[in-house]
């Protein structure tokens, strides 16, 4: 079953370091977590092994058939979903959860890099594209899930990228887009709208809107250089740090492994992104090249935008560290994201 690791071994004992820091610091700052969490741990294993062993150009002649599942499980989630603080994002298997929104994230990328590769890509076949890409994005907003469908649109942007579009008409686009940004004020939840209020001005409310920042930074800070311990955290053991084992693991591993842990967590992932800049410049086909552009944009922003919110940089959101954050179907679709990345390499 390990026979993948010919296929890049430092991208899987990245991946496999990061899931094992995941484990430890989930099982110190969340112990209720298990064991049903290693159910989505074996679950991700045995998925980032199947996709790996399947070559890209197989994946994507099912391409058209995963938009097709995505957009019914979207739909799905809308009609027996499962509603917890006010979205309906989650849909019960047994005594497990899942997100579709999170496990057709990388189907999407699959379905979008071979739509927009396959033949000359011109204006009207973009156009085309960005239709086809409003319709899951619709179906994720209005779940709501902010974080998700922006980086849906991130993925679809990195795949613009690796395409033989014009990339003066890219830019135009995305200058128009960042026109349109003042207008999501509108639109966004009064909780969104506080996060945002909160990091521009995090002590003018401490116990509200600035309360998750302030505490992230102080765990962060209070860790220092080997860190407090596992189980020994003041911030994550007295629950003073909010979703420890979510949006906040990086502080949490922060405060209990230190400077020295934190620096192991960016290594894990700048190998990973290292290796995905390889696959690109190594892909089996043009297709494979695109998907990778995407899914290497959304790791990267992801990345970015956790750590940034949790040294207080960046706007608080529900963005969670790949493979280490507590979030089964996150945690998946980043191994099959993984998984298809193997598979598109040529080695």
């Amino acid at each position: 079953m390990f026979d993948f690791l010919r296929k890049d071994k430092l991208v899987v004992l990245a991946t496999f370091f990061l899931v094992a820091i995941g484990v430890f610091s989930l099982t110190s700052v969340s112990p209720s977590l298990f064991p049903s969490y290693y159910i989505y741990i074996l679950i991700g294993i045995v998925t980032f092994w199947f996709f790996s062993q399947i070559g890209y150009d197989v994946v994507s002649l099912f391409s058209k058939y995963f938009y097709i599942v995505s957009i019914f499980l979207l739909v799905l989630t809308l009609i027996i979903g499962q509603v917890t603080r006010g979205t309906i994002r989650w849909i019960p298997i047994g005594s497990l959860t899942f997100q579709p929104a999170e496990l057709v994230r990388p189907f999407l990328l699959v379905f979008f890099a071979d739509y927009l590769t396959n033949g000359e890509l011109t204006l009207r076949r973009l156009l085309r594209a960005v239709g086809l890409l409003a319709f899951p994005a619709f179906l994720i907003l209005i779940q709501p899930s902010f974080g998700v469908t922006i980086l849906t649109l991130v993925g679809f942007l990195g795949i613009l990228f690796a395409s033989d579009f014009n990339k003066k008409h890219i830019l135009t686009g995305s200058l128009i887009v960042l026109g349109f940004l003042p207008l999501l004020w509108l639109i966004m939840q009064p909780y969104q709208r506080a996060r945002v209020t909160g990091f521009l001005k995090p002590e003018s409310d401490p116990l509200g809107a600035g309360y998750n920042s302030i505490q992230s930074q102080i765990a962060v800070g209070s860790g220092k250089i080997m860190g407090r311990g596992l189980g020994k955290g003041v911030q994550t053991q007295l629950a003073f740090l909010p979703e420890r084992s979510s949006d906040f693991i990086f502080a949490s591993v922060a405060e209990e492994t230190g400077f020295v842990g934190a620096i192991l967590v960016v290594v894990g992932v700048f190998i990973i992104l290292w290796r995905l800049t390889i696959f690109m410049e190594n892909s089996v086909n043009q297709g494979a090249r695109a998907f990778l552009s995407g899914f290497f944009l959304i790791y990267l922003v992801q990345v970015i935008v956790h750590i940034g919110m949790n040294l207080g940089l960046l706007p608080i959101t529900g963005v969670p560290l790949p493979l280490v954050s507590a979030g089964g179907s996150s945690f998946l679709a980043t191994m099959i994201g993984l998984g298809l990345a193997l598979g598109a390499y040529k080695k």
